[in-house]
């Protein structure tokens, strides 16, 4: 990877949707130039999509919540069933498992404070492998860039 192939993926990064035409011009490297190297990124797996980035607040969801959760034990049965329960939750947008004093962190997206309370209260409490549940809404998002420095 050289600097050219940096420049297309900071582009990209900000606008996916930009043609090999644009990011061209950007670059400094001719259309064709960039549809091979934009190919051999999605080969090598470094680009590993495309997608546009929705207005949560517009379509109903500003409400967001980061929610701690603790298992009652731990062994690949019980992590297994939980990360089942968590991809099959359109509310929780991203989860991470970690270090610390949690055993995961969920990024959570509801319409309100009722969705919110509801979701945790008759899905995620009652779920067996959930010991302790610790949540704190967003007040004010600061920073919310998503990828990753290039």
């Amino acid at each position: 990877m050289d600097r050219f192939d940096s420049a297309i993926l900071s582009a990209l990064q900000r606008d996916g949707a930009l043609s090999n035409a644009a990011l061209a011009q950007m670059v400094g490297l001719s259309a064709s130039q960039i549809s091979r190297r934009r190919a051999a990124l999605e080969e090598a797996g470094v680009i590993e999509g495309y997608a546009a980035r929705l207005s949560a607040a517009k379509l109903g969801h500003g409400f967001r919540a980061v929610i701690r959760v603790n298992l009652r034990g731990h062994g690949q049965g019980r992590e297994d069933e939980f990360a089942r329960f968590v991809a099959a939750q359109p509310m929780i947008r991203q989860a991470f498992s970690v270090s610390g004093d949690a055993d995961y962190v969920l990024d959570v997206r509801a319409r309100d404070l009722e969705a919110f309370a509801d979701f945790v209260h008759r899905h995620l409490l009652p779920h067996p492998q959930v010991a302790q549940v610790r949540s704190e809404i967003v007040l004010k998002t600061l920073k919310d860039e998503g990828g990753v420095p290039v």
